[in-house]
């Protein structure tokens, strides 16, 4: 049965409650749906509601289309001036000597050994450390497009712009210039935890603010690059957080357009500060990644980072509205490992990542960062990939 069957079966539902009825009819008529309804579904829709009108919704934009890029990380430090409750990963100042910080030579020599390889980004970011500075990043980037003129550089998130725009005295218009005119391409999501005061000031309380993190997308945005968000849920927010975080980023969108993919980030509880706070289901993974499709109308991509959330709840989120699986990483990055991913060693090679989502009957494809699209690997055999032997078998009359 198809996604529009699905969804005109559940509007036939008698047993369906009038609020869920009126909300699924909306996303039938491509209406946008309230704040109070986003608290409504996450507080009393069942997974196979959510489920049947987040696909409608990802079918509609995408089809059977799944998205991945070939990338890689770079993490620059570990060290962090921060002080994140949540975070497994960065080491304060005082613990530095439990960390790393990589030099500009060091940077491009792990950029260097992909001199050969298809990829087509590298994903930079890390902690904030004084050092690594305005400077330090320019010139990066202008090395890093000096060596590999083709290699799209999405970099930095508004915590680490935020800290070395003021350093600088600069404005974040004028920071983000700057470093768009040395070889930054776009900016990756994070950063953006929770927005409401209550919940960031108790979880991450010494960096950008709501208003800072979402002004810095806003001036990249109009200087014409494309940007990701995120939101770290599954922790001590409730579910109101959650919509007033996506309904803050829903605003910002309609103001300034540049906001590819929503990413939903699942806290993990090893190796920090809030370690006793339990993490959540898989079906509240499935259920917040459908919530956030049907609210973020003006999103085009939800994407789930495999490597966080395992292989299998990758390939189950491809119902519930995501359309976007992440990249190979290559082994490349600590941060979901640190904080106690399934993936410890987190590489997937591009064959893997086809068969991962052609087994869940969705259609491969390759992209850039901007959603370009690289390769159908809808028909595509990899090679030495074994066929199946058919023998002939004696036919008895």
């Amino acid at each position: 049965m198809d996604a529009n069957s699905k969804l005109a079966l559940l509007l036939n539902d008698t047993n369906l409650s009038a609020e869920l009825k009126a909300i699924a009819n909306k996303v039938q008529n491509q209406e946008r749906i309230s704040f109070d309804e986003g608290v409504y579904l996450y507080e009393h829709a069942e997974l196979g509601y959510l489920g049947i009108l987040a696909n409608y919704i990802r079918e509609q934009k995408h089809g059977d289309k799944t998205y991945f890029n070939r990338n890689f990380h770079i993490e620059p430090t570990n060290v962090c001036v921060y002080d994140c409750k949540f975070c497994s990963y960065s080491r304060l100042i005082k613990q530095r000597e439990e960390g790393w910080e990589m030099s500009v030579e060091g940077m491009m020599d792990v950029l260097k050994k992909y001199d050969h390889e298809p990829v087509t980004e590298v994903h930079i970011t890390g902690g904030v450390v004084p050092k690594q500075n305005l400077d330090f990043y320019s010139d990066f980037f202008r090395r890093a497009k000096a060596h590999r003129p083709d290699l799209h550089i999405k970099a930095l998130t508004p915590v680490e712009y935020y800290y070395i725009f003021k350093k600088a005295k600069l404005t974040h218009y004028e920071g983000m210039k700057y470093l768009q005119e040395a070889g930054l391409d776009s900016m990756p999501g994070g950063g953006a935890e929770i927005f409401h005061p209550e919940v960031r000031e108790k979880i991450a309380h010494d960096k950008c603010n709501a208003e800072q993190w979402l002004d810095i997308h806003e001036q990249a945005h109009k200087l014409g690059m494309k940007t990701n968000a995120t939101m770290l849920y599954g922790h001590i927010e409730q579910f109101w957080h959650r919509v007033d975080h996506m309904e803050r980023l829903r605003q910002q969108q309609d103001k300034s357009g540049g906001f590819q993919a929503f990413i939903p980030l699942k806290f993990r509880n090893q190796n920090n500060q809030m370690d006793h706070v339990p993490e959540v289901s898989v079906i509240e993974d499935l259920r917040n990644y459908a919530i956030a499709r049907i609210y973020l109308d003006n999103f085009d991509h939800i994407k789930a980072y495999w490597a966080m959330i395992s292989r299998q709840t990758a390939q189950l989120s491809l119902n519930f509205g995501v359309d976007d699986i992440d990249g190979t990483l290559d082994d490349t990055t600590k941060i979901y490992s640190m904080a106690g991913a399934e993936e410890q060693h987190p590489a997937m090679n591009t064959e893997e990542l086809v068969n991962l989502i052609k087994q869940v009957n969705r259609k491969p494809i390759e992209r850039d960062t901007l959603y370009n699209v690289v390769t159908d690997y809808t028909d595509f055999v990899f090679e030495g990939t074994v066929k199946p032997q058919y023998y002939k078998l004696p036919v008895i009359n």
